[in-house]
C-alpha cells in the first residue's frame, strides 16, 4: 500500500471542565494503592479531559476511533511542542519507519501541558488500541510524581527505552572555577552564593543529585529554573547564573566555541566522543539520565506488546535512526519486557526520593 501523508497537527494544553469523549474507557487511577493527591492533580485532570475533546474533535489521535493494525497507521504523540527533545524522537521514529516501511501512515501529534502528564492521561484513555504510541521518559516520570498524577505510568504499557541523553555541568568560560571539585568547594561553603540553572525540571533533579552526592542541603541551594536550554545558557552568559546543568545536546554549540567550560558529563561510565570527564570519575555518583521510551495504551495483552515493541525496535535498527542519533548526541539504550518494568519501578524510587530531598 503506499505512504499515506497525514498532517502533523498540535493540540495546545487546556483547562476547564470537561467531559469523557463517547467510545473511550476512563481509568480510575493506579493500581497500586491510595496516592496522595495534590491540588494540581485535580487541574491536570480536567485538563485531560479537555485535551481529549479536541483531540477527538480534530481526530489527532486516529485510534480514538477505532484501534486498527499498527503496521498501517500509527499515531505517535510527543508530550510537548514541537523542537523539544520529545518532539524529535516522535518525528525522528516518524522519518524512519515511513522511510523503511515499517508503518504505512505515521503521523505526530503534539500534546503539551503539565510536564507531559496531559498527554500521559489521553494515552491512557485508550486502554486495548494499539494504533497509538507516546514518547516519554525520566521528564515524563518525573511529572507524574511532581503534579501527583493521577494518571501514571502504571495505566499505560511502556515497550522499550530507545536512547539517553547525559547532562553536562557548565560553567562560564571566565568562570573561577576550573574543575567540578572547585564549583563544589564553594558550594559546600556557602550555598546560597553559587546560583545554579537549568533547562527544566530534569536539570534541577541533577542539581539536586549532586548537592546530594556532596553533601549539600538541596534545600540550601539557590536554583534558578529557566524556560529551556537556551534561557539556561544566557542565565550563565549574562551572570545571573555561576552555574547550570543541561543537555549536552543544548550545550555542544557554547562548549566547542569556548563560552562555556564543561566540568563534567553526567553519565555512569565515560561516552565515546565526548571528551569532558564524568562526575562518577571526579568522586560524585551522579548518574541520572534523560532516557526516552515509547510505550502505547494500558490493557494489551502479551501479542500485542510483543508486535508493538517489535515495530520500535525495527525502527531503531533504521539508517534514519543511525542519523538522528548522531544528530541529536543520543546514545543507545534498548530496555525491554520485564526489564523495562522493573527499570522504571526503580527510576520513580529514585526520583521521589530527589523529590522529597528538595522539601516536595
Amino acid at each position: 500500500m503506499p505512504e499515506q501523508s497525514v498532517p502533523e497537527q498540535s493540540v495546545p494544553a487546556q483547562s476547564g471542565p470537561g467531559q469523557a469523549v463517547p467510545g473511550q474507557s476512563v481509568p480510575t487511577g493506579s493500581p497500586t494503592g491510595p496516592r496522595v493527591r495534590r491540588p494540581v492533580a485535580r487541574v491536570v485532570g480536567a485538563a485531560v479531559a479537555a485535551v481529549s475533546i479536541a483531540v477527538a474533535a480534530f481526530g489527532s489521535v486516529t485510534s480514538a476511533a477505532a484501534g486498527g493494525d499498527p503496521t498501517r497507521s500509527v499515531t505517535l504523540v510527543a508530550p510537548a511542542a514541537a523542537g523539544g527533545g520529545w518532539d524529535g524522537v516522535a518525528r525522528s521514529m516518524q522519518q524512519a519507519q515511513r522511510a523503511n516501511g515499517i508503518v504505512n501512515a505515521v503521523q505526530v501529534v503534539n500534546m503539551p501541558g503539565a510536564g507531559g502528564t496531559i498527554a500521559l492521561g489521553n494515552v491512557a484513555r485508550l486502554a486495548g488500541q494499539t494504533d497509538t504510541l507516546l514518547v516519554g521518559g525520566t521528564g515524563l516520570l518525573a511529572a507524574e510524581i511532581q503534579f501527583g498524577s493521577a494518571v501514571t505510568h502504571d495505566d499505560i504499557t511502556p515497550l522499550a527505552v530507545t536512547v539517553e541523553e547525559y547532562d553536562v555541568i557548565v560553567v562560564p568560560a571566565d568562570s573561577p572555577y576550573e574543575t567540578l571539585d572547585d564549583l563544589v568547594a564553594a558550594w559546600r561553603e556557602r550555598p546560597g552564593s553559587v546560583p545554579w540553572t537549568g533547562g527544566g525540571s530534569f536539570d534541577q533533579l541533577v542539581v539536586t543529585d549532586l548537592a546530594v552526592s556532596a553533601g549539600i542541603d538541596p534545600t540550601d541551594t539557590n536554583y534558578i529554573p529557566s524556560d529551556g536550554g537556551g534561557e539556561a545558557i544566557q542565565a550563565l552568559l549574562n551572570g545571573t547564573a555561576a552555574a547550570a546543568s543541561g543537555g549536552y545536546p543544548d550545550n555542544i554549540d557554547q562548549i566547542e566555541s569556548g563560552r562555556l567550560r564543561a566540568l563534567a558529563l553526567v553519565a555512569a561510565e565515560p561516552v565515546d566522543g565526548i571528551d569532558i570527564p564524568t562526575a562518577v570519575e571526579q568522586g560524585h555518583d551522579v548518574t541520572l539520565t534523560n532516557w526516552r521510551m515509547i510505550a502505547a495504551p494500558g490493557g494489551l495483552d502479551d501479542d500485542q506488546r510483543t508486535q508493538l515493541t517489535d515495530i520500535v525496535l525495527d525502527t531503531v535498527r533504521t539508517p534514519e535512526w543511525a542519523d538522528a542519533m548522531q544528530r541529536y548526541h543520543w546514545t543507545e539504550r534498548i530496555i525491554t519486557g520485564g526489564d523495562l518494568d522493573a527499570f522504571i519501578d526503580e527510576e520513580r524510587e529514585r526520583i521521589q526520593g530527589l523529590y522529597e530531598e528538595l522539601g516536595r
